[in-house]
């Protein structure tokens, strides 16, 4: 059944694009798109997987790419990941991790499979967010924030049915370890077949429900599945929905940004004379090398 009272109105709901990331991630991507400002600061979600990964001594991934003025922020679920970037910062991520890289002022970044996941294959499956910064903080020094699950504080949800990991932000009481540079909120929320939950924000956030797996029915008697974006107006602070079946979601929450934006790839900037700076700064090798490439 529907929850019984209407909580926020839904804007939108968006499926995925299906795409290719380097040779080891086939992705599913239902942002960017019309509704960007409507998930201010939430500029991008990537869903990779999950995909089965065969066994090989040479991981794959992405080769070396450039980023400026915006963060990344990885979930993985099932495999295991290896990042590293110009910075000088590298790590490893597993089930339940999270990875909150700041690009700032500009680095490369690569991400490829884990070595030892890489030999012994298996399935992969993570998010990557795209999130957006104020502008005084787009040139921000590089930062690293690598967050082990056991790291990630809970509160019960659906009557202790299932459970919230708070990421970021507060819930409940209860704050999350990643540092943000604007208010957000990022909720990993795992509820089982049947259960009536209802999520609580202040009412002037942006809000999305991403579904990585499982199925949702919203107040207003419409369903999401896996793989699809769901974006909400700002009419209430509540969003109830009960699981139709197991179910895995991300709640996208933060107060927009509003400042104008300016993107080309992986540069997200204020003005367009900022991403001739970007392109120019990383043509000239100044977002860094890794020492092979020397």
């Amino acid at each position: 059944m529907p929850p019984t009272h209407p909580g926020r109105r839904i804007f939108q709901i968006i499926n995925g694009n299906k795409k290719a990331v380097g040779d080891g991630f086939d992705v599913t991507s239902p942002m960017p798109g019309p509704r960007i400002r409507q998930l201010s600061p939430y500029l991008l979600i990537d869903h990779t997987g999950p995909m089965p990964v065969a066994p090989t001594e040479a991981p794959l991934g992405t080769p070396p790419h450039p980023h400026r003025g915006f963060e990344t922020v990885t979930v993985v679920y099932e495999g295991a990941l290896a990042h590293r970037d110009t910075a000088g910062h590298s790590g490893t991520l597993g089930p339940g991790d999270v990875q909150w890289m700041t690009a700032g002022a500009g680095l490369l970044h690569e991400e490829r499979h884990e070595r030892a996941f890489a030999r012994r294959g298996g399935t992969l499956e993570l998010l990557q967010l795209w999130v957006n910064v104020p502008r005084k903080d787009k040139l921000a020094p590089p930062r690293y924030q690598n967050i082990r699950a056991a790291a990630i504080p809970e509160v019960p949800a659906a009557e202790g049915r299932g459970r919230i990991r708070v990421v970021a932000g507060e819930y409940e009481g209860v704050t999350g370890p990643a540092e943000t540079f604007s208010p957000i909120t990022l909720l990993d929320v795992h509820v089982p077949a049947g259960a009536e939950t209802t999520i609580c924000l202040p009412a002037e956030y942006n809000v999305g429900f991403y579904v990585v797996r499982g199925q949702v029915q919203l107040a207003d008697g419409r369903t999401a599945g896996s793989k699809q974006l769901v974006v909400f107006g700002w009419n209430s602070p509540e969003v109830p929905f009960t699981a139709t079946e197991d179910t895995v979601l991300l709640v996208l929450a933060g107060a927009p940004i509003e400042e104008p934006l300016a993107t080309y790839g992986p540069f997200v900037m204020n003005t367009n004379q900022e991403l001739v700076q970007a392109i120019a700064d990383f043509e000239s090798g100044g977002m860094g090398q890794f020492p092979e490439e020397e």
